[in-house]
């Protein structure tokens, strides 16, 4: 089985206040839908009230990200489905939870794993 990064960042996602509470519900359902099917490896949304940093081989830390790289928000899952087909049914089931289209990326085989 393949592991597949489920995401969004935080300005796609376009709730009235009011509606917040309604999105965590629905999102968080998914979540434990996927946990009790077995798939779920972890998740989470991004802190965004603290900064990225930059980490050099040598320990210096500067404060951002890597210049060519967008913003990093939002939330985030991991699963580990059977096929990609799995992937982008799990995330039709976040992106309708959390209101916004979600993207899906695909992990390399590690076959040390």
């Amino acid at each position: 089985m393949a592991k597949y990064l489920v995401s969004f960042p935080s300005d796609a996602m376009a709730v009235p206040e009011e509606g917040l509470q309604a999105v965590s519900d629905a999102a968080h359902a998914v979540v434990q839908e996927a946990k009790d099917a077995g798939v779920w490896v972890f998740g989470g949304g991004i802190d965004e009230s603290v900064p990225p940093v930059l980490v050099a081989g040598d320990g210096a830390v500067t404060q951002g990200t890597y210049p060519q790289t967008r913003q990093l928000d939002g939330g985030f899952a991991v699963l580990e489905v059977p096929s990609r087909d799995a992937a982008l049914e799990w995330a039709a089931k976040f992106a309708t939870a959390c209101r916004c289209a979600q993207e899906v990326r695909t992990f390399a085989y590690d076959p040390a794993s």
